[in-house]
């Protein structure tokens, strides 16, 4: 009797929008979040690549002329040192001549007579390219293994303080869950973020750590505006099931969500396409990442975190929520 009741209210309820049934494939969407994370975790055993800025080693410039070919020095730099090599070319601002860096994995850095050899093979490969050494850097993993340890905390701190926002700000919506499952579909967007730049061949480098930092403070946003609709629409609706509450208000959301993600996406694939075209790895291993996190934060937003909320609140015994007390007027 009390459910026709509330299906009553619901359908007298003047609603602008489509009322999707977000809440009624929960299990569903359980499934996927919980697929896509396992994948995520599970690609780190495919190989992961860890910038030289992370882990240590060697970085030498040289200049020359003419073409050469950055795989063939990468498998013979290889074989000669015995260490992953990355080699890549670029144009001298100074002179009409080229650049080549190499970027040489190790603890300890390439000792003096390791780097002549080096010449001596590039100086072989290539006789008529005029090859010469311009510079020679150790580059020490203590560093960039701070600036990672930083960013991890900086990460961990603003997860706490996001529970601790929202739960003051969402409180007559039971605001501690509401913040506790944000922050895990946030992680969760963050999680499959690192598993498209392990399964696209990127590096971990400071890249993937400014997409990390973007990613926090982007892609909880739309979260926190389904929750204002939902704290708008308590007043409004006093008495209607949680589920029913959280798919108006998802609903009465999602158009403006999927501007905002749309646009932002467009946004990322032009500079993509354009990476391409002009061969800027460097700007591919920012934004193909962003693009897989503002999907992935786009349907945690919509999907996996207001059924979670809503999962939560019925394991408590809460099916309605009651209505905000209007503050009287003075």
């Amino acid at each position: 009797m009390s459910k026709q009741i509330n299906e009553n209210k619901t359908s007298s309820l003047d609603v602008d929008v489509k009322v999707r049934r977000f809440c009624s494939k929960s299990k569903l969407f359980f499934i996927i979040s919980l697929a896509l994370i396992v994948i995520s975790v599970l690609s780190t055993f495919t190989g992961v690549d860890i910038a030289l800025e992370f882990k240590g080693g060697t970085i030498i410039t040289y200049v020359y002329e003419g073409e050469i070919d950055e795989h063939t020095i990468e498998s013979e730099l290889s074989n000669l040192v015995g260490t992953s090599v990355n080699a890549q070319e670029g144009d001298s601002l100074d002179s009409n001549t080229k650049t080549l860096s190499l970027s040489f994995s190790s603890n300890e850095g390439l000792t003096i007579e390791r780097q002549a050899e080096v010449t001596d093979k590039l100086q072989e490969l290539y006789p008529d390219a005029g090859v010469e050494l311009v510079d020679a850097n150790d580059v020490d993993a203590r560093s960039g293994g701070e600036f990672f340890s930083k960013c991890i905390v900086a990460a961990i701190f603003a997860a706490l303080v996001l529970i601790v926002y929202i739960a003051f700000r969402f409180k007559q919506i039971s605001g501690w869950s509401a913040g506790v499952c944000a922050v895990l579909g946030l992680f969760s967007t963050l999680i499959v973020t690192y598993g498209s730049v392990v399964l696209c061949g990127f590096e971990i480098d400071s890249n993937f750590m400014a997409v990390i930092l973007t990613l926090l403070g982007y892609a909880i946003n739309d979260t926190i505006i389904i929750y204002d609709r939902i704290r708008e629409n308590q007043s409004l609706m006093p008495g209607i099931f949680i589920e029913d509450l959280v798919n108006i208000s998802s609903s009465q959301s999602l158009r403006r969500t999927l501007r905002t993600s749309i646009s932002t996406f467009c946004s990322m694939l032009v500079v993509t396409i354009v990476a391409v075209v002009m061969g800027l790895d460097s700007i591919l291993s920012f934004s193909v990442p962003m693009m897989f996190g503002i999907v992935a934060g786009t349907y945690n937003s919509i999907c996996f975190v207001p059924s979670l909320w809503v999962w939560w609140q019925k394991k408590r015994g809460v099916n309605t929520l009651k209505p905000l007390k209007k503050k009287a007027k003075v």
